[in-house]
């Protein structure tokens, strides 16, 4: 029997509309192969505006998890694909991410970060590829659990910035708040975290994942992986 494949993809912003089109080509040509059933959930609370179009791409103005998730099930028919346009809340994480999904995170704040990774703690399979970025430089995360184990290490582990967020996630801001956020961004960065993200992707399906994280610099011209693997006891939990 085809297998399934279930992927969230929470932030469609500068990083998700640089990640999404290219994983949904590669997906449907794995299908023709493989005939696994394949559903994409995009996730995202907030609407496009022009003035990020330098960044991101958008056929029209709206609820950017609707207005992706349209334009992707038109150039993509062989898959599945639904929009949630909310934010992540502690009310829909247990909805939006369940055990067996694979995660793509893809957001600017800490505070979702957070909480995306505490709910991969609480299931017994699950991947999560967390990519954020400044102006110039980045880094990718991948959360891998199996059969109850961590495989590599959450989010929180190794940045006490997740791990003690001093930001709130969007669904705790005012319109007006939300549109004085964000720090200026680099098209060229998000897309450097995408394929980056979409590489660690690639490595974890193929069976050849070996690093937890990946540091980027575009400027020096840098991609440094690093393992990030339990230590012996560390998966008492």
């Amino acid at each position: 029997m085809p297998g399934k494949v279930d992927i969230t993809l929470i932030g469609i912003g500068g990083i998700g509309c640089a990640l999404a089109p290219f994983l949904a080509r590669y997906l449907q040509a794995e299908r023709q192969l493989t005939r696994e059933e394949v559903r994409i959930t995009l996730v995202d609370g907030d609407a496009f505006e022009s003035k990020n179009a330098v960044r991101q791409s958008f056929e029209t103005l709206g609820n950017k998890a609707k207005v992706k998730a349209s334009e992707l099930a038109r150039s993509f028919p062989d898959l599945s694909f639904r929009a949630v346009p909310e934010f992540v809340t502690a009310a829909n994480l247990p909805h939006l991410i369940k055990t067996g999904n694979l995660v793509f995170l893809a957001v600017d704040n800490h505070a979702t970060r957070r909480a995306v990774s505490r709910r991969c703690e609480e299931l017994s399979e699950v991947v999560l590829i967390s990519g954020g970025n400044d102006f110039t430089y980045g880094n990718v995360q991948i959360y891998v659990r199996q059969d109850g184990q961590d495989i590599t290490l959450p989010l929180t582990r190794f940045h006490p910035e997740i791990a003690d967020p001093k930001d709130r996630s969007p669904a705790e801001m005012s319109c007006e708040e939300l549109a004085q956020e964000g720090a200026p961004q680099l098209l060229f960065m998000n897309l450097g975290v995408a394929c980056a993200m979409l590489n660690a992707f690639y490595a974890w399906r193929s069976g050849q994942l070996r690093y937890g994280e990946v540091y980027l610099d575009i400027v020096e011209g840098r991609a440094q992986p690093v393992v990030r693997a339990p230590r012996d006891g560390e998966n008492d939990r």
